[in-house]
């Protein structure tokens, strides 16, 4: 297997980082991946870490998060306000810049006039703060409290026209707030404000690359596995395919990957991820093959989360078996990202809304006695991808679309079975085919088919038709947290409904989805 790093004995520039406090906002990991993104490393910490604990860190700038709650309320989560006493510099987020205000003397309720989507932004002073940010500029606004007053030791950096308070800065502490949220993409020169914080305000000078991530990760699986055997859930996805390049670096021989056919997966997926890992991993490989399983288990059942709770537990009990032939295993790696984390409402600290059940979240380890590894988990997809080509992985592999764990069985919607399986593969399949043929694969982020358990009436060949609706769903994101559907051409439109319609049996109306996330998701279940 060809997977290598720059350099194995790369010391850690990560001597450079900024903390951010999260108070269960959705965005906290948002926040610090668009610090690394400056080459800064970030990471998360409680929201009530002590001023102690924090120089402990020595960081060079905290950042406190957004957050459901209201800062008057009872129970609401505080920081400790020695923090503003460390000479560190503070930047307050949303629920973050209340809290600031509130700790320091202003005053913080309900507002007349909620803001939630866009808004635009007057720069009122000029700061480094917002050095190189446009005078007028939209902005992301998600609150229905804002701070109604400051003490005197404050002055207005911005507003927008409900929100007289949009940022703010403390007179001779390095303290500043935003109401809005500069992380997500929908606040374009976001990017600019958090930079301005790492680098003029907080004095990062940028060093910190993903490579030392790996090179980080590496030693720590090697030093917490030492000589026991780790089995891989392997998908053929560029999540496991990274999580086992990762362990292949660190322990080598001492890995076992198992990939589970649970009849669920796209067109020949199975035997390209055997012949793919045959190729680029010479690992121990265990391929499970129960597909009969998973449709017995699945037979009568519609509801999305029970679907995903068989599919779990019968891919643990596939697991078990699998795992049993192997001598010494003390550990289980998955490719836990941590949009699966925040959706399945498992972060740590904060009240983050359950979306969905995930397979890789939660109750796995317990259930099969093993300790957990989940080197991914605190990356974004594109962060993934990124370490995937630092780690030598082929370009196919790194850039494949995502494929959830449940498989074809959260898109085709209803009661799962054989024949509707074949039906929506063949018409997947063409979906992938067609954008492929575009040149377009890589300018998008998910493309794959829906099929609905609803039937439409059509005419082919003269004669009336009742058959199967199938919705085609394409998104661009950065992220995965939010995403935008597509605007696909429509000469490629309307070659995949074609082909679609005239290939496979069983579908006569062909949709496209035009729903951005959010208020949607981007799988359908």
């Amino acid at each position: 297997m060809s997977v290598s790093l720059k350099d194995d004995n790369a010391t850690s520039t990560s001597d450079q980082r900024v903390l951010v406090l999260d108070f269960g906002s959705q965005f906290a990991q948002l926040i610090a991946r668009r610090v690394r993104e400056q080459n800064v490393y970030c990471e998360i910490v409680r929201h009530d870490i002590t001023p102690e604990n924090i120089a402990k860190h020595n960081p060079k700038g905290l950042i406190l998060s957004g957050g459901p709650n209201s800062v008057y309320e009872d129970g609401a989560p505080k920081c400790d306000p020695g923090i503003f006493e460390l000479g560190i510099p503070v930047l307050g987020i949303c629920y973050g810049m209340q809290l600031v205000c509130d700790q320091l003397g202003g005053k913080v309720d309900s507002c007349p006039t909620s803001e939630y989507g866009r808004a635009i932004c007057e720069v009122k002073e000029s700061d480094k703060l917002f050095s190189g940010f446009p005078a007028r500029d939209q902005v992301w606004m998600s609150h229905g409290d804002q701070v109604q007053q400051v003490s005197e030791d404050f002055e207005t950096l911005a507003s927008t026209e409900t929100c007289p308070l949009a940022a703010i800065k403390h007179k001779s502490l390095p303290v500043y707030g935003l109401q809005f949220h500069p992380e997500v993409t929908h606040t374009p020169n976001g990017s600019v404000l958090l930079k301005n914080f790492v680098t003029q305000i907080c004095g990062c000078t940028g060093t910190w690359k993903l490579q030392d991530f790996a090179n980080e990760m590496i030693a720590s699986i090697r030093q917490r596995v030492g000589d026991a055997r780790v089995i891989c859930g392997l998908s053929g996805g560029v999540d496991s395919s990274v999580v086992a390049a990762l362990l292949y670096k660190a322990i080598g021989p001492q890995l076992s990957c198992i990939l589970v056919d649970n009849g669920l997966l796209r067109k020949n997926e199975a035997e390209i991820v055997v012949e793919q890992f045959t190729q680029h991993f010479k690992t121990d490989l265990h391929v499970v093959n129960g597909g009969e399983r998973f449709l017995g288990q699945l037979a009568g059942v519609t509801d999305p989360q029970e679907k995903r709770r068989r599919i779990g537990h019968t891919f643990i009990d596939c697991f078990k078996e699998a795992s049993s032939s192997i001598d010494n295993v003390q550990f289980l790696a998955q490719g836990t990202l941590y949009p699966d984390v925040i959706e399945s409402g498992a972060a740590p600290d904060g009240p983050a809304a359950t979306i969905k059940l995930h397979h890789n979240v939660g109750g796995l380890p317990e259930e099969l006695g093993f300790e957990l590894i989940e080197p991914l988990r605190d990356l974004f997809k594109d962060e993934v991808r990124k370490l995937g080509v630092e780690l030598g992985l082929p370009e196919h592999l790194v850039w494949r679309h995502p494929f959830p764990g449940p498989g074809l069985a959260v898109r085709c919607l209803g009661e799962v079975s054989e024949d509707k399986l074949v039906v929506l593969r063949e018409a997947d399949a063409i979906v992938i085919d067609e954008i492929e043929k575009a040149g377009l694969y890589r300018k998008t982020s998910q493309l794959f088919a829906v099929l609905l358990p609803v039937q439409s009436v059509g005419v082919m060949g003269d004669a009336r038709t009742y058959d199967n609706a199938l919705v085609i769903r394409c998104v661009n994101t950065d992220d995965f947290m939010t995403a935008d559907w597509t605007h696909l051409p429509y000469e490629v439109l309307a070659s995949m409904s074609t082909r679609i319609i005239n290939e496979v049996s069983g579908i006569n109306r062909v949709c496209y989805d035009i729903s951005s996330k959010p208020p949607a998701t981007i799988e359908w279940e």
